[in-house]
């Protein structure tokens, strides 16, 4: 195969040049008056961003300790995804993960929050580690629908609802 034919598919400039992505899919339940979070994430990549992040190795997909992992990726996740809405910040509960393929599914909810017109989404998950990292967003809060794709290093977007 000659290198011509070679740079014509797709798998193969994956291998030149790796892509570093994330998706996190936000939903308003009125009923809870709570955002349901979750975040898709590479686990390899996850697995990696911990290491450099000062938590140690980490093994999603078989580990040691369950309730650890869960406090380190709790940790971590609510360092790097921060909810303001109208100017206020909102807490966020870690709910848990879990591994589909080769993803990483983190799960988080926010406490209450009602009346909301402006929101502020924060998210520079694996942003430290890997300098082409891209975080999509997907918000959905009543009827409003709205996406953004954050290019390290920019990891803040602003939604009025």
């Amino acid at each position: 195969m000659s290198l011509i034919t070679l740079l014509l598919y797709p798998h193969f400039l994956l291998l030149i040049h790796p892509f570093y992505v994330s998706i996190t899919e936000v939903n308003y339940n009125e009923a809870s008056q709570r955002m349901e979070i979750g975040c898709r994430i590479f686990y390899d990549d996850l697995e990696a961003a911990l290491i450099s992040d000062g938590s140690g190795k980490t093994d999603l997909i078989k580990p040691a300790d369950r309730t650890a992992v869960d406090s380190t990726l709790s940790r971590y996740l609510k360092r790097h995804f921060k909810i303001i809405v109208n100017g206020k910040p909102v807490s966020v509960s870690y709910l848990g993960y879990q591994i589909e393929e080769d993803v990483a599914w983190c799960f988080l909810e926010s406490a209450r929050v009602t009346g909301i017109k402006k929101i502020q989404f924060k998210n520079d998950m694996l942003f430290h580690h890997f300098k082409n990292q891209t975080n999509i967003m997907h918000v959905k809060i009543g009827n409003v629908k709205k996406s953004a794709k954050l290019d390290n290093p920019d990891s803040i977007v602003n939604i009025d609802i």
